[in-house]
């Protein structure tokens, strides 16, 4: 952070871009084993999270991806009642994977602790779910939990997880898909954050190709926006184990019995739209 000017910022190589947020003091710092963990109080953007100098959430955007990151794989599961969350510390996935009354149980597992614990004390509009009898949050590594989770026992696997870097790397590798897909019950969706279609068109390109290759039907990639990131513009990208459609409960979304800011059976369906440059790139 730069002190003269007080603003946070995150230079991006990839896009040869940056982002920057005006920031009036740093609230907490921690070092785990795994990352170095900052959280800025800004001006106009609410609280800041960083993880190794890269911006993790806002308070004032975040609800775009934990929406995206959620609902659409809900929702286009026929019948989701046992839920996965690969990461997800900040807890924002798990509070709008628990709005679905239908969901029976979630276990969240984040390697590190320590983001949970600085968002329940600087996020804690994320967490209010996190008592939840359905939630189990458990701080481990999520590569080996999946490889230790028992044959088609989950619905729905959804990997919240920082770039692939350091302790996510493994996240985005074949022998993680090929203990998903096990893990997964028939039907089942494993829905995954894919960075930016802008500027890591070639990792989406290798994530659902290693996904096909694990044994996934079919694979769909979802843009949407997300200002605090590289680019402005996130995806998601949902992989389905014997199904090779991705309609979705259009009824059940348009009649949602929960409050949502971005989500709703409209953005879905648009969502579903591949633009042209990813349709020519990715085969959709």
């Amino acid at each position: 952070m730069s002190e003269e000017a007080s603003w946070f910022t995150e230079a991006h190589l990839p896009s040869g871009s940056s982002i920057g947020f005006r920031v009036t003091r740093k609230l907490d710092e921690v070092r785990t084993p795994f990352q170095h963990i900052e959280v800025y109080e800004t001006t106009d953007w609410g609280n800041l999270m960083v993880i190794d100098g890269c911006v993790m959430l806002t308070s004032r955007d975040n609800f775009l991806y934990h929406e995206m990151m959620s609902h659409p794989a809900l929702y286009t599961h026929t019948a989701p009642k046992k839920v996965v969350i690969i990461g997800g510390g900040d807890c924002g996935t798990l509070r709008e994977v628990l709005k679905h009354r239908e969901v029976e149980g979630v276990v969240q597992c984040d390697i590190d602790e320590q983001v949970t614990r600085l968002a329940e004390r600087h996020f804690p509009e994320l967490c209010e779910s996190n008592g939840d009898p359905r939630a189990t949050l458990m701080f481990d590594d999520g590569v080996a939990l999946m490889a230790g989770m028992a044959p088609e026992s989950v619905d729905l696997v959804i990997v919240d997880s920082t770039d692939p870097v350091g302790p996510a790397e493994g996240l985005f590798g074949a022998k993680f898909y090929e203990s998903c897909i096990r893990a997964l019950r028939p039907g089942g969706i494993l829905v995954q954050q894919s960075e930016s279609p802008l500027a890591h068109l070639d990792l989406i390109r290798t994530m659902r190709s290693y996904m096909r290759g694990a044994g996934f039907a079919a694979t769909r990639t979802l843009p949407f926006p997300q200002p605090c990131y590289p680019t402005g513009w996130w995806s998601c990208t949902l992989a389905r184990k014997g199904v090779t459609s991705f309609e979705f409960r259009e009824r059940g979304a348009e009649t949602k019995q929960f409050p949502t800011r971005y989500y709703n059976a409209a953005i879905h369906r648009a969502a579903l739209a591949t633009p042209e440059f990813m349709r020519s790139a990715l085969g959709d």
